[in-house]
């Protein structure tokens, strides 16, 4: 390269980013009195203290994601979220408080917190070296935080009107921490070199926050009202004296309903007077769908009302009329009940709707709208929700913002919109090749109706038929901009998991539609179940807490995955108190979880009945073959290897017609149980058939089920290996890392790790496996790392350390039977080794035992 061409690069490095604005959080503090500190505490002594704020500073950095930009007296942050930035600012708060309370001194900042976009560029090294910053950020957004800061009192946070509502909505991510914030409007101001009034807020915790109005300064003042100006209040004193009684009696106060951000709200059955059959399921839904933009009011869906309904003894056809959706309101905790009506009025059509307090069943507010045939009640539909939202509290800049015309985010087709109204329904009941009939109807009226081609893509991802799946997810992809905001990052997120690498990519999305959505129960769940399959249960327990709320339509799913991460974790009584409140709000007996969750406790007879009854319910082995790996992994826990072996064989047979995530671990599984047993072991050929059919269907183009596969054919490493066929081993290996690469999966490189590990075990260097191992212990490496880390330490004859991983395997048979990996290919191998674990450890501590004095 020529100089010339360098220092191109060079000049080019140091420009504003190329891919221009930003959007983030800043973060601007300034530290009160830092200058009369000096003078109080002397060099040395300030000295001390600053380098103390200084750690204190990293530390709140490296946890709250933040980028430091500039410091001095105050600091300069970036942060990807608002609510990070703000958990800066309140640690950062308590921090000082603590910094000065040894030195008893009142350490105090001022902050303010905006969100906007920003430039941001690299100095040159040369400019850093003299003295300049290594990162300069420009933008709008800097002087609005510098405005927000320099307007707080000490000890204050100012938040602008757009970092407000995103912080708040998250608020809960802070924890209890978060539920006990105030927050406080200090309304309307003005700020110098600001054309437009901003309204600004304020948050703290309760006796840290001061929770007082800025004070007025030459650069931001309150903006105050003509009428509430001194000069004239006197004279509207007097005149409201004279008419005041006069118009009390004329008017009488409305009836008012205190609904907050994020309440619920039920939905009740359109009442449909015009007489055309047509409006009846297509207006209830388009008014679903457009009352459901809003990041404000939640809806309590209609899956949620009837499942209330059959809990109130009343048939799940019951109208939800003003008194039936009252109670639904009450038993569910929602704030309210909405009761839309379509109707003929002079020659019009006119869609309204009534806002009803449940405690007294009383109409709070009312709303409608008129328009000519039967077309413009959707339109109309627009209008009343949106003027609804505004009754309720959600601000005008939110409606604006999260509303789009229902026959560009639905379809302007009502027979079409009764079809997927329709299909709706039917998928909410699990009726799924009926809810494919209404889908397919609706897309076949409107090729353009994206939700429709959604909810045929829903159908068959229920079925676990992605490749039929797929084409319809293409579809509503190219149509994306005829969805919901909500909708659209629920599309995003599935788009992730049918792409490239679908474990690294797909959890952030449903992360982000947890975040936007906090109360929409997919991305909460899907986000939890991401993470648990990660064997990340810590966070996969938050986000699954969360989706148990009463008003969630699938808590039970909740529940029993909530089970599932408790068992994993071996707090058995929560675990089974979890899968107890899935069958009580599922109305189904104890499954399949509940039993390894008995099984785990060593209560076999319990786990056995379950197990039975499932049979018993006439559930042949074909007819429900997920069922089967519990009823192997039982017998073979208790050592019963003819009895298990026996399951496996015939569930081998039977899943041979069944879908790829079912057919090959059930056949993985009978080669473990021959493997254990020591009788009739699966040969070299057998094992190497398998992973050839595992490859070859992780090989196939568009797969939306690398994951799992890739976790099969490393399931087929790992057996090779536990045989002592090395050769093997190696010659799958090339195949396997292929696999595992498209996957992209952390679980699948960490076991693609253990082994890499056994070959070097299998080859006579257990010292290179254990550091191998090792390497993986951070709390989420998959059960079989201890297994093989206890075989490399035998092979190194460290006996001691190798039976504390024994004894660690013996401890953990709740994450044996609950992994969940490659659709439970590893349960079978799991569970045998915890049971051989725990009969090692009974037998090595009989034995010290025996050798004590008096023993």
């Amino acid at each position: 390269m020529s100089r010339v061409d360098k220092d191109a690069v060079m000049n080019d490095a140091h420009r504003p980013n190329a891919d221009g604005p930003q959007l983030r959080t800043l973060l601007l503090t300034d530290l009160c009195d830092s200058t009369t500190l000096v003078e109080r505490l002397g060099d040395g002594p300030a000295a001390s203290l600053f380098r103390e704020h200084d750690r204190l500073v990293l530390q709140l950095q490296q946890r709250w994601r933040g980028r430091l930009i500039d410091r001095s007296d105050g600091l300069l942050l970036l942060f990807e979220r608002p609510i990070d930035g703000l958990g800066f600012a309140l640690d950062y708060a308590r921090g000082l408080r603590e910094l000065g309370a040894p030195r008893k001194l009142t350490l105090q900042a001022r902050a303010g917190l905006h969100v906007g976009e920003v430039l941001t560029w690299r100095n040159s090294d040369e400019a850093v070296q003299v003295g300049a910053k290594p990162v300069e950020v420009e933008g709008l957004a800097k002087p609005m935080a510098g405005r927000l800061m320099a307007t707080a009192r000490p000890g204050q946070i100012l938040l602008s009107a757009i970092a407000e509502p995103l912080a708040h909505r998250a608020a809960r991510e802070l924890g209890e921490r978060g539920q006990q914030l105030l927050w406080k409007s200090h309304g309307r101001w003005r700020f110098k070199g600001v054309p437009e009034p901003q309204e600004i807020y304020e948050v703290g915790e309760p006796g840290i926050a001061p929770l007082r109005a800025p004070p007025n300064g030459p650069k931001a003042w309150r903006d105050i009202p003509l009428w509430r100006r001194p000069a004239a209040l006197a004279a509207e004193v007097a005149l409201l004296a004279m008419i005041g009684t006069g118009v009390w009696f004329a008017t009488r106060p409305q009836p008012a309903i205190a609904f907050n951000q994020r309440d619920w709200v039920v939905v009740g059955d359109l009442r449909n007077l015009t007489g055309q059959g047509v409006l009846d399921d297509s207006l209830e839904q388009a008014f679903r769908i457009s009352l459901e933009q809003s990041r404000y009011v939640n809806v309590l869906s209609d899956l949620k009302a009837r499942d209330t309904l059959d809990r109130m003894q009343r048939k799940v056809d019951t109208v939800l009329d003003r008194a039936v959706a009252s109670e639904i309101a009450l038993r569910d905790g929602a704030r309210a009940v909405i009761l839309p009506t379509v109707a003929e009025v002079g020659g019009r059509v006119r869609v309204s709707a009534e806002v009803i307090d449940p405690h007294t069943q009383t109409t709070v507010y009312a709303e409608s709208a008129d328009g000519v045939g039967a077309a413009s009640a959707l339109t109309s539909i627009d209008e009343v929700t949106s003027a609804l939202r505004g009754k309720l509290g959600e601000a005008l800049k939110s409606i604006d913002k999260d509303s789009e015309p229902l026959p560009k985010v639905a379809t302007g087709n009502l027979d079409a919109l009764r079809a997927y109204a329709l299909g709706s329904k039917a998928y909410a009941h699990r009726q799924f090749d009926e809810a494919l009939q209404y889908f397919q109807r609706a897309v076949q009226i409107d090729q353009k109706f994206a939700l429709a081609h959604m909810g045929i893509m829903r159908v068959y991802v229920s079925n676990a038929d992605t490749d039929k799946a797929r084409p319809y997810l293409e579809r509503a992809q190219e149509l994306r901009d005829h969805l919901t905001p909500r909708e659209a990052l629920y599309l995003d997120a599935w788009a992730a998991e049918f792409g490239p690498q679908p474990s690294l990519h797909a959890p952030g999305k449903w992360k982000l539609l947890a975040g936007v959505y906090p109360d929409y129960f997919a991305g909460r769940y899907q986000y939890a179940w991401s993470e648990f399959l990660a064997n990340r249960f810590d966070s996969a327990l938050a986000a699954t807490t969360a989706a148990t709320a009463p008003q969630e339509p699938l808590r039970n799913v909740a529940f029993e995955l909530a089970g599932r991460i408790h068992l994993s974790q071996e707090r058995y009584a929560k675990a089974l108190d979890s899968f107890k409140q899935a069958e009580l709000s599922g109305h189904y007996p104890p499954n399949r979880r509940h039993a390894s969750a008995l099984a785990a406790m060593r209560r076999f007879d319990e786990a056995n009945r379950i197990l039975d009854s499932l049979t018993e319910q006439g559930r042949s082995v074909s007819g429900h073959l997920p069922d089967q790996f519990e009823r192997i992994a039982v017998p073979l826990d208790q050592g019963q290897y003819a009895k298990a072996a026996e399951i496996a064989r015939e569930a081998a047979r039977a899943s041979r017609g069944a879908s790829i995530l079912v057919r090959h671990p059930l056949r993985f599984t009978e080669l473990v149980v021959r493997s254990v047993s020591g009788k009739d072991q699966p040969t070299s050929a057998e094992i190497e058939l398998f992973a050839d059919a595992v490859l070859a269907d992780a090989g196939k183009p568009n797969s939306a089920d690398h994951d799992d596969l890739a976790l099969n054919a490393l399931a087929a490493v790992r057996l090779a290996q536990r045989q002592g066929d090395r050769a093997l081993a190696e010659r799958l290996l090339p195949r396997v890392v292929k696999a595992v690469n498209s996957s992209g999966s952390s679980l699948s490189r960490k076991l693609l790790q253990v082994a890499r590990a056994e070959q070097l075990r299998l080859a006579g260097k257990p010292d290179e496996a254990i550091r191998e191992l090792r390497g993986l212990s951070d709390g989420s490496e998959p059960f079989q790392a201890h297994v093989a880390l206890r075989d490399a330490l035998l092979a190194a004859g460290r006996k001691d350390d190798a039976a504390t991983e024994t004894r660690w395997i013996a401890a953990h048979r709740g994450r044996a039977y609950a992994d969940p990996a490659g659709g439970q290919v590893y349960l079978a191998m799991n569970v045998a080794d915890a049971s051989v674990a725990q009969r090692d450890t009974a037998k090595a501590t009989v034995a010290v035992a025996a050798v004590k004095p008096g023993g």
